[in-house]
């Protein structure tokens, strides 16, 4: 499994969801913000928008919080403005690490960024320097509970999937980008509800992991996480099943 999905499935595992989730609320309003600003407050109109208010709602963000996220980016509720930065770096082990930042101070955020790579093993590179090991890329997780494999393989293709696997006790379905809205309609349409939907960066290769080199990877990706500021981080690590299994045992 792609380091992406390994992440995913790790923070989902641990509940750092609901353990942070006024951090969470907070980067998601950060998110519909932005949308607005840049394309209006009808979502039927801005797809950025209503992807936007999809994962809040998905989070159990509620509906009059996402109002006024709304409201701030078109500038009813007063102007809040946020540069989109792309950060990356490495990790422990050569792992390629990239961060999408949502911040009202660039100075600020980069120093601070540049901290947690440091103390974490890793250190902040320079524009471009692991960016083009990923690609775009729309990421379905479903659980198997939910379908079974070959139902969700006819659906999710026939909306434009590129691919679907299985994985575990989940399935994974990605597609690209311009195919997300209309997969999201059709598993809507056929009750397959989504443990995760995201527009994600997906690494050409991946770095695998052993136990120790995982502990430390995974130690910088949660303090990135914990940023404020940093709204989603990929990386191309890949976890085997049984290290995830040892990793598990620890919690």
């Amino acid at each position: 499994m792609a380091g992406h999905s390994h992440w995913a499935n790790i923070a989902f595992k641990k509940g750092l969801v609901d353990k942070k989730r006024g951090k969470l609320f907070g980067k998601l309003a950060r998110y519909i913000i932005v949308a607005a600003r840049r394309g209006g407050g009808d979502p039927a109109a801005n797809l950025a928008l209503r992807y936007a208010i999809d994962r809040a709602r998905k989070a159990s963000m509620s509906n009059d919080t996402i109002e006024r996220a709304v409201k701030k980016g078109t500038g009813e509720l007063g102007v809040e403005t946020f540069d989109e930065v792309m950060y990356e770096g490495y990790g422990p082990h050569g792992v390629a690490v990239l961060c999408e930042i949502l911040t009202e101070n660039r100075n600020r955020t980069a120093g601070e960024v540049r901290k947690i790579f440091e103390i974490n093993g890793g250190n902040l590179g320079t524009t471009g320097c692991v960016g083009w090991m990923f690609e775009r890329k729309g990421v379905f997780v479903i659980t198997s509970k939910h379908t079974t494999e070959d139902r969700l393989f006819e659906i999710a293709l026939e909306a434009g999937a590129s691919d679907v696997k299985a994985i575990g006790d989940n399935f994974e379905v990605m597609c690209d980008p311009d195919a997300f809205q209309s997969v999201t309609a059709a598993l809507e349409a056929a009750a397959i509800p989504t443990e995760s939907a995201e527009l994600a960066r997906i690494a050409g290769t991946t770095v695998e992991l052993d136990l120790d080199s995982a502990r430390s990877v995974l130690k910088l990706m949660e303090a990135l996480e914990d940023h404020d500021d940093i709204q989603s981080v990929y990386a191309n690590f890949n976890i085997p099943d049984t290290v995830m299994a040892e990793l598990a045992s620890e919690d």
